[in-house]
């Protein structure tokens, strides 16, 4: 199995105001803020990671907050939907909530068998909540508010919107090796059995939708997991072999890790599980502190004056 893409590693979007991205994902989903750090290729920028108590693969959300940022359109060519699955019976304690918080969310629904809930973050990213039709036993990070029979698990699957889906799903089919399970309408469900959560990626086909247009509210890559560098380097070869443009391998501090953009428009990761979150901070005290990438330690002065204030 470790020599297999593993499911989703994580998910990266694009935020507005960094506070606000922040306060919405701890308090009102309830996630742990795992690392609190700055985008490699923009310093000035904070780059926030949530997900469960050590940052697991599959349950780690990430973003790119730009204070001011235009609010992107969600369209082809893009992943436009993320799914957190959630225990049974937990769907009065999310709506309750949302009205509390004035989040904007549509009545529960269902699609393949399993009930959903719709919902939009403060800069219009679209997520939902699923009750999956097994159990997933993942051990959900949890506060004094949002407690484990409630707790988002980490996440369900994703959706890809595509003018076309065919060579999408090819790459999903011949490359990562998932296999198509089934089709609702325009909607085709894919998965891998090579692990039991994280392991869904739909493709919804629009042939006539306008492509998304990127900023605040939209999903910026999805990344797919593997064990290590090795099986990593592996999955480099046999895509370049394909002839698509993948990137050399990046050290991203917490993952390693190749992007290439797949034929229908969506930017794809391929990350690795080491080094992990714990590398340059206890775990007890993990996003507490801000973590520079080497070359950036420094300018630490000046990228604390300039970044935005989170208290």
């Amino acid at each position: 199995m470790e020599n297999r893409i593993l499911g989703l590693h994580h998910i990266t979007a694009i935020a507005g105001m960094a506070k606000q991205n922040l306060d919405f994902y701890t308090n009102v989903l309830g996630l742990r803020l795992l690392k609190k750090t700055v985008n490699f290729d923009d310093p000035g920028t904070y780059h926030f990671y949530f997900g469960d108590e050590k940052g697991s693969a599959g349950t780690i959300l990430t973003f790119f907050p730009h204070e001011g940022a235009r609010r992107g359109s969600a369209g082809t060519g893009m992943a436009t939907n993320i799914a957190y699955a959630v225990p049974e019976g937990s769907f009065d304690f999310w709506i309750e909530r949302f009205e509390k918080y004035n989040v904007i969310y549509n009545k529960p629904s269902e699609k393949f068998g399993e009930k959903y809930l719709t919902f939009l973050d403060p800069d219009g990213l679209k997520l939902e909540l699923v009750i999956p039709k097994n159990t997933d036993n993942r051990t959900p990070w949890e506060t004094d508010e949002v407690k484990a029979n409630v707790a988002t698990k980490g996440f369900h699957g994703v959706t890809l919107t595509l003018q076309n889906k065919e060579k999408t799903a090819q790459v999903l089919t011949d490359i990562f090796g998932y296999t198509f399970r089934e089709q609702s309408g325009n909607r085709y469900r894919y998965a891998t059995d090579a692990v039991d959560t994280a392991n869904i990626i739909d493709l919804v086909e629009l042939p006539n939708e306008a492509r998304g247009l990127g900023g605040a509210g939209t999903n910026h890559h999805i990344a797919f997991r593997v064990k290590n560098e090795e099986v990593l380097m592996q999955f480099h070869d046999k895509i370049a072999g394909l002839g698509y443009n993948i990137t050399n391998k990046k050290d991203r501090n917490y993952f390693y890790s190749l992007y290439f953009r797949e034929p229908g428009g969506v930017l794809f990761e391929i990350a690795t599980d080491n080094p992990g979150f714990g590398i340059d901070e206890p775990w007890d005290q993990l996003g507490t502190h801000l973590m520079l990438p080497p070359q950036y330690e420094s300018r630490r002065a000046e990228l604390e004056a300039v970044l935005p204030k989170l208290d």
